[in-house]
C-alpha cells in the first residue's frame, strides 16, 4: 500500500479556500490535470455518494466518489472507483484548518492506495507532484489573482470619512417617504469593515421596515438589510476580509441603501467567482432564506410533495427549483397564467390559480386526496387557512411570511385536525453567528455553481428611484428580484 501526503499553506482565509474546494465537482474550473468533469445521475456537489466523471488533460478518464464531507472540520474524503490510471483502492482526505492569525490556510491533501508491483514510486510522484503540488499552486495563482496588492505596496487606508449617498426615511409610512440624503461611512473600528457598495438588494423586509410593521430601526435613516460590493478597508480584528475583495451580506442592522457603508464584519462574506455583485444582491437574503427553509426548519426529503406561494417571486422561485431538485413534487400556488408560467419554468409540477375550487380542493385533487406534506407560506393572514386545509396528515405548515397581513391569533387546537406542525421561522435566529452564515452560505453558493439554482437578471432600479421599487414589489407586479444601483457605480 502506497501513502502520500503533501501539505502547504493558502494566504486566504479558511472559509474563501473552502467554498472553492467543497464543490466536488469544480475541479476543471482550477485544476490544471483536469479537463473536463461532471456529476452523475444529477447530484449535488455536496451530496454524499455523488460521483464525478471526468477527464485529464492527459486524455485518461476517472470516476470518483464522494465519500463524507464536514462543513464543521472543513474536511472531506473521496474514493476512486474507476480508472484509467493504475490506482486501486484509492481513497484521499482533504483537510482544512486556520492558521493562528486566521488569515491564512493550513492545507492537507493525503491518500492511501496499491499500484502494479514495481510502479510504486512512479505513481507516487505522479499523484504528489502532478495532483497535489500542481493543485496547490494552482489554486494559490488563482486566489492571488483575486485579491489585493499585498501590505508592502498597498496604499494608506484612508482616514476621513467617505461620501455617498443613501435612501432614507424620516418617519414610518407609504413609499413616499423614501428620499436621496448624503451620508458618510467614517473609518472602520474594531471588527469593523467599509464598503463602497455597487448593488442593493429590495426585500419585502423592508417595505415591514418602512411603515414600521418591523421595528428593526427608528427614523430618520436607510431602509435595506442586503447590499454587494468591494471592500474598502477593515478595522482592528478582521481577518476574513482585506481591502479590494468582492462581499455581500444579508443581515441586520437596517442601513444597506447606502453607496458607502461601515458596518460590523462578522457576517460579511466573501463572494465566489460563480456570483458578480448584481446577482449577489439578488440571491443573499432569499438564498439563505430558501436553504433554511429546506434544509433547517424543514428538512425536505425525497417524495415529498411542497406547496409553494408565491412560487414566481424571489423566495419563491428559489425554494421551487431547490425543492424539485431534492426530489420533492412541487406545486406552486399563484395568482395569473403569467406567473404560473414562471413557476413551471423554475421546477413547479403542478400550479393552481384561483378559480371556481378552493385552494385546498385543488391540491387534494393533485395529491389524490392526501395534501401536502409541507407547506411554505409567505402570504400570512389571507391564506393561513387555506394553508391548514391544504396539508397532509402529519403536515408541516412553514409561515414565514405576511404579504397580506398579520396571521394574528390563533386557536392551536385547530392544528390537531391533521396533527400538524406549525413553524414561524425568523430569518436573524438561523444567521445571527458566523459559523451559521458560513455553513448557510456554502451550501447556496454550491446549488448556485452545480446549477441546482438558477437566478434570473434582477430587475434594476436606481437608488434615487427607491420608492418606485418599492410600489412596485407592494402592488405585486413583480417576479424575481429587484436591485437598487448606486448611481456612482
Amino acid at each position: 500500500m502506497v501513502a502520500v501526503t503533501r501539505s502547504t499553506v493558502i494566504d486566504a482565509p479558511v472559509a474563501e479556500v473552502w467554498q472553492v474546494l467543497r464543490d466536488f465537482n469544480g475541479h476543471d474550473r482550477w485544476h490544471p490535470a483536469v479537463a473536463h468533469s461532471e456529476l452523475e445521475a444529477g447530484r449535488r456537489t455536496d451530496q454524499i455518494g455523488a460521483v464525478r466523471n471526468f477527464d485529464l488533460a492527459s486524455g485518461e478518464r476517472l470516476r470518483e466518489v464522494l465519500l463524507s464531507m464536514s462543513d464543521r472540520e472543513r474536511r472531506f474524503r473521496y474514493a476512486i472507483v474507476e480508472s484509467e490510471v493504475p490506482l486501486y483502492d484509492y481513497v484521499a482526505e482533504v483537510q482544512l484548518k486556520p492558521v493562528t492569525d486566521g488569515t491564512r490556510t493550513f492545507w492537507s491533501w493525503s491518500s492511501r492506495f496499491r499500484t502494479p508491483p514495481g510502479r510504486e514510486r512512479e505513481l507516487a510522484e505522479l499523484v504528489a507532484e502532478g495532483v497535489y503540488e500542481a493543485g496547490f499552486a494552482a489554486l494559490r495563482a488563482r486566489l492571488e489573482r483575486s485579491a489585493p496588492p499585498t501590505p508592502a505596496v498597498r496604499t494608506a487606508a484612508p482616514t476621513r470619512s467617505l461620501e455617498g449617498h443613501a435612501a432614507a426615511i424620516d418617519r414610518f409610512g407609504d413609499a413616499g417617504e423614501l428620499h436621496l440624503v448624503p451620508v458618510g461611512a467614517p473609518p472602520p473600528g474594531p471588527g469593523q469593515v467599509r464598503l463602497r457598495q455597487t448593488a442593493i438588494g429590495v426585500n419585502f423586509i423592508d417595505v415591514y421596515c418602512r411603515t414600521g410593521y418591523f421595528r428593526l430601526m427608528e427614523p430618520p435613516g436607510p431602509l435595506g438589510m442586503e447590499a454587494a460590493g468591494e471592500v474598502v478597508d477593515v478595522g482592528p480584528g478582521v481577518r476574513h476580509l482585506r481591502p479590494g475583495m468582492r462581499v455581500g451580506y444579508a443581515c441586520p442592522p437596517v442601513g444597506a441603501y447606502a453607496s458607502v457603508r461601515t458596518m460590523q464584519a462578522a457576517l460579511v462574506v466573501p463572494l465566489p467567482d460563480v456570483l458578480d455583485e448584481a446577482t449577489a444582491a439578488a440571491v443573499l437574503l432569499k438564498g439563505m432564506t430558501a436553504e433554511f427553509l429546506l434544509h433547517r426548519v424543514h428538512a425536505l426529503r425525497r417524495g415529498e410533495t411542497v406547496l409553494v406561494y408565491a412560487p414566481a417571486g424571489g423566495v419563491g422561485q428559489l425554494l421551487c427549483q431547490w425543492a424539485n431538485r431534492l426530489g420533492a413534487t412541487v406545486i406552486g400556488a399563484t395568482s395569473t397564467p403569467e406567473k404560473a408560467r414562471i413557476a413551471r419554468a423554475c421546477g413547479c409540477h403542478h400550479v393552481v390559480l384561483p378559480g371556481a375550487e378552493s385552494l385546498e380542493a385543488q391540491v387534494h385533487v393533485l395529491t389524490g386526496g392526501r395534501g401536502a406534506d409541507v407547506i411554505y407560506d409567505a402570504v400570512g393572514a389571507e391564506s393561513f387557512d387555506h394553508s391548514l386545509a391544504a396539508l397532509a396528515t402529519c403536515g408541516h405548515l412553514v409561515s414565514f411570511g405576511q404579504a397580506s397581513g398579520d396571521i394574528g391569533a390563533r386557536d392551536i387546537g385547530s392544528l390537531a385536525q391533521v396533527s400538524a406542525t406549525l413553524s414561524r421561522p425568523n430569518f436573524a435566529h438561523y444567521t445571527d453567528t458566523p459559523e451559521k452564515v458560513a455553513a448557510i452560505t456554502e451550501r447556496l453558493f454550491a446549488a448556485l455553481r452545480d446549477g441546482t439554482l438558477r437566478v434570473e437578471p434582477p430587475r434594476r432600479f436606481p437608488l434615487t428611484a427607491a420608492a418606485e421599487a418599492h410600489r412596485a414589489l407592494e402592488a405585486g407586479e413583480t417576479t424575481g428580484a429587484l436591485i437598487l444601483i448606486p448611481e456612482a457605480a
